[in-house]
């Protein structure tokens, strides 16, 4: 392991000791706050120095093991018990880099999913209604829970846009590389002459805002407009008010809902989504900021970006910044995507691993 690497390690046993030592303080036992705080910190922190432990065990092992292949009587054990040693401590580094791996706090969160025609027109809506389905379906072989906060249906079908919000464990850490391009080849059911035609919708994925976050937002930085809902292809729905606009002045970002039977219940689902696009703005502007200087393997994170193409006539989805390529596009689209969301995460954090270790 590399040097910085265990100065690192050290520095972060010192921490602990040290919030040890303020835990045991009266003064800080008796401020809730400050405990807490203290307290959450030490949890966090005490896996990496347990396992840092062992590490250092583990290394002293090796040392008298190697100590003891000069004895001619001893070599013959002592070479046996140093390839088992190296081998233990191999796992503890690998184990120990994952520890120190930095910690998206959004990835316990729930998400809100957007999914957006884009070219293609009426095939593009289609496709944007299958990308709907294939995170249902995925949402529900996860166990999560599922409901749709805004639609804007097609004439045929399929969504011009759809907003969605997926509830459950880990659903952050396991959706947030889906976000970008998504585009199909496929012949249109609307084609009759049997030609392939490209399409395109783009997801985004935004970690749910905390009930806390509403405050970020003040009445008189919002404009709420309510006007009738219309269906699909511009039909009427209903004769009152209770579809919802609500625009965040500041940024210019806009939520509307008109799927609920009530004004207060479509108010309710733009806000959600507001406070979601707002606060994931603020997160673009930062990521831009630093985009120079870090760039990921698995992509930008541009939500033009394209990501993944769904092929019908060879039955394949690639996914185009891993480069990896699956024949089981029917599978997927029925909501199998745990090696997409696997490869995409360990690739992330190998690429994590590679700036720690440089």
């Amino acid at each position: 392991m590399k040097k910085s690497l265990i100065n690192r390690l050290k520095k972060i046993k010192e921490r602990m000791i040290e919030l040890e030592t303020e835990l045991s303080n009266p003064e800080i036992t008796s401020n809730r706050e400050k405990l807490l705080k203290l307290s959450k910190e030490r949890s966090e922190i005490y896996p990496v120095v347990e396992t840092f432990d062992e590490f250092s065990s583990v290394s002293e092992d090796i040392l008298v093991a190697e100590d003891w292949l000069s004895d001619p009587e001893l070599k013959q054990e002592a070479q046996k018990e140093l390839d088992e040693l190296k081998t233990k401590l191999c796992l503890i580094e690998e184990k120990l880099q994952s520890l120190l791996l930095p910690k998206d706090p959004n990835d316990t969160k729930n998400v809100i999913v957007e999914i957006r025609a884009g070219t293609g027109g009426d095939e593009s809506a289609l496709f944007a209604a299958d990308l709907y389905r294939m995170y249902i379906r995925y949402a529900e072989r996860k166990d999560w829970t599922s409901e749709i906060l805004s639609s804007n249906e097609s004439d045929l079908g399929g969504f011009k846009e759809i907003v969605i919000r997926l509830a459950g464990d880990s659903v952050y850490s396991l959706l947030k590389f889906e976000s970008g391009g998504h585009r199909v080849q496929r012949v249109p059911a609307t084609e009759t002459q049997g030609r392939i035609h490209t399409s395109a919708c783009t997801v985004a994925v935004l970690p749910e805002a905390e009930e806390s976050s509403q405050i970020l937002l003040p009445p008189d930085e919002l404009r709420v407009d309510v006007f009738r809902a219309s269906g699909a292809g511009g039909q009427h729905v209903n004769k009152t008010e209770s579809a919802v606009r609500i625009t965040h002045i500041p940024t210019g970002t806009v939520a509307e809902c008109q799927d609920g039977r009530s004004q207060h219940k479509n108010r309710e689902q733009a806000m959600k989504v507001l406070i979601a696009r707002v606060q994931d703005k603020e997160t673009q502007i930062q990521q831009e900021k630093i985009a120079h200087e870090r760039k990921s393997l698995i992509g930008s994170g541009d939500r033009s970006e394209r990501v993944r193409t769904y092929n019908f006539p060879q039955g394949r989805v690639t996914d185009h910044r891993i480069n990896l390529t699956s024949y089981k596009l029917e599978q997927i689209l029925d909501g199998f995507l745990d090696d997409f969301s696997n490869n995409l995460i360990a690739e992330h954090q190998a690429n994590l691993l590679a700036e720690i270790n440089n």
